[in-house]
């Protein structure tokens, strides 16, 4: 594997652990505007509290490494999604001040508006990644400059937004998942109907966005298609997805939220290996795509980030993995709580 393939899977990889790791916190974030008492809104925003800003590095130093690595994808897909993505910042700011702002002032007015920011500022970055991640599958306008030749409205087409519903039902089923093990008694059962009715619209969602996707993107099989990796991935995914109603049925959430995770690391994984090399490919025509080779750093600035994501990488999986060790096991409120 040469340096462009390498940084090629880092970032996905990177990109991979937000989607796991902060899509749980959208999950929770949505199911928070079904809330139906005050106590169960107090224990979906304390079950992600202590670890949701430690996940969204995860999206920084995706950020970070596309930036270093792919400068060009980093300008043309900033530019062209520009609107998009400040309506994402938008959202992500009002979530984090919801939770801190919520319990300041003893008014059930006050609460509820911030309920209604919590929630919203976690179902519309769900809505957008997914809707980004199908325009990025379908192919964007960029011309032979690597300019992106669209609009905003241009990115909202049926199939990214197919996808993009993909995205919000995955994450909001994560999130259910999530409080399984967080929670217990009769709100913890009520969470496990939820979370295996939305696996069935999951699973009727992915069926008809992949024969979507052969239908709008056929550029994506013909090579990947023929990999054993392709099989390989595709059956885990599989594997993992149709594990989640009997690791539910069977009280086994650990193992429902981990095969939650496995399914979402598959799902991105076929996509990002069928897109390999293109990170960006052009709707104009495939030729002016911006690829992991004709959009990449020079060779030294690729071999001297690999040395730096070699020492910081070790560091982001430490610090997720004692975090989330720490605050393990079930929500308790006290009067530090949200």
């Amino acid at each position: 594997m040469d340096l462009n393939a390498l940084w090629f899977a880092l970032v996905g990889i990177l990109l991979i652990g937000y989607a796991i790791l902060d899509g749980f916190d959208f999950g929770v974030g949505i199911l928070h505007l079904f809330a139906r008492e005050e106590q169960q809104r107090r224990l979906s925003l304390n079950a992600i509290g202590p670890v949701w800003d430690g996940n969204e590095v995860w999206l920084l130093t995706g950020g970070g490494a596309l930036f270093a690595a792919f400068p060009v994808v980093y300008a043309t897909v900033f530019s062209g999604f520009y609107l998009a993505l400040m309506l994402l910042l938008v959202a992500l700011i009002f979530r984090a001040v919801a939770m801190e702002f919520r319990g300041k002032v003893d008014s059930p007015l006050w609460r509820r508006a911030w309920d209604w920011a919590f929630g919203l500022g976690s179902l519309l970055p769900a809505l957008l990644f997914g809707v980004a991640f199908g325009n990025i599958l379908q192919g964007v306008p960029v011309d032979r400059g690597a300019v992106y030749t669209g609009s905003f409205v241009g990115l909202l087409r049926p199939y990214p937004l197919l996808v993009g519903l993909l995205g919000l039902t995955v994450f909001t089923m994560h999130g259910a998942i999530y409080l399984t093990m967080k929670t217990e008694g009769s709100l913890r059962q009520r969470l496990v109907r939820v979370a295996s009715r939305l696996w069935m619209v999951l699973l009727a969602l992915y069926i008809v966005a992949t024969v979507a996707t052969f239908l709008v993107a056929p550029f994506l099989f013909a090579g990947a298609a023929t990999s054993v990796v392709f099989w390989v991935l595709l059956a885990a995914t599989l594997l993992a997805a149709m594990s989640i109603p009997g690791s539910l049925a069977a009280s086994r959430y650990g193992r429902a939220f981990t095969a939650s995770c496995g399914t979402i690391a598959g799902m991105m994984g076929l996509g990002m290996f069928s897109l390999f090399p293109r990170l960006v490919p052009s709707s104009i025509d495939l030729e002016y795509s911006l690829t992991a080779y004709n959009a990449s750093s020079s060779p030294t600035t690729l071999s001297t980030m690999l040395i730096i994501a070699l020492i910081g990488m070790p560091l982001v999986i430490g610090y997720t993995i004692v975090i989330h060790r720490v605050f393990r096991g079930k929500v308790l409120i006290t009067p530090d709580s949200y």
